[in-house]
């Protein structure tokens, strides 16, 4: 028996996203809805991951003590709209020495399908940039893009018109799609 299992990007699924990197917790902004789509999630029985690259760390721009920090302003929005995250995983690699954690990699997606029994074939990765759209393919997962954070601008990359991904306007768009189908 398989667990249903929802794998999500950070910045820009949960909270706006930043060309100049989200570096503290009073950075950290939450994308409205996106908080009581996971509690849906939750509600409905999902197991809920988050994959996210952290290349900030690897850069000095931070350390993992303020990441952690973050974490916690997340979760505490989180939890005062009844949702949680079952499990966050994040890849601190600079991209110029990326491990098989870094996305588009599948390391951070296998770990999360292997920790929850999930099955890839039936779990949704969704995600705003190409990275999560190739690490969902890359472990065998099924890639959605938002809108939200720098999903226009990868929705306007000529790779997109060769994927066949699923397109919504934001995290609480896909879940109403998904749950109330």
């Amino acid at each position: 028996m398989t667990n249903p299992l929802i794998i999500l990007d950070r910045d820009g699924v949960l909270n706006e996203d930043s060309d100049h990197y989200i570096k503290s917790p009073d950075e950290w902004i939450p994308i409205p809805s996106a908080a009581e789509a996971v509690s849906r999630l939750n509600q409905a029985g999902f197991k809920v991951g988050v994959a996210t690259n952290q290349s900030g760390i690897g850069r000095g721009y931070y350390d993992e003590s303020v990441l952690a920090d973050i974490h916690s302003k997340m979760d505490v929005h989180l939890h005062s709209h009844g949702a949680h995250i079952d499990q966050l995983l994040f890849c601190p690699d600079h991209p110029d020495s990326a491990g098989p954690n870094r996305k588009p990699e599948p390391g951070m997606a296998l770990a999360l399908i292997q920790q929850f029994n999930a099955n890839p074939a039936e779990t949704w990765f969704v995600g705003d940039k190409l990275s999560d759209i190739y690490c969902a393919l890359n472990a065998g997962c099924k890639p959605v893009l938002v809108l939200t954070g720098k999903g226009k601008r990868t929705l306007n990359k000529d790779e997109m018109s060769e994927l066949n991904v699923p397109v919504f306007d934001d995290l609480a768009s896909f879940v109403a799609s998904l749950l109330d189908a």
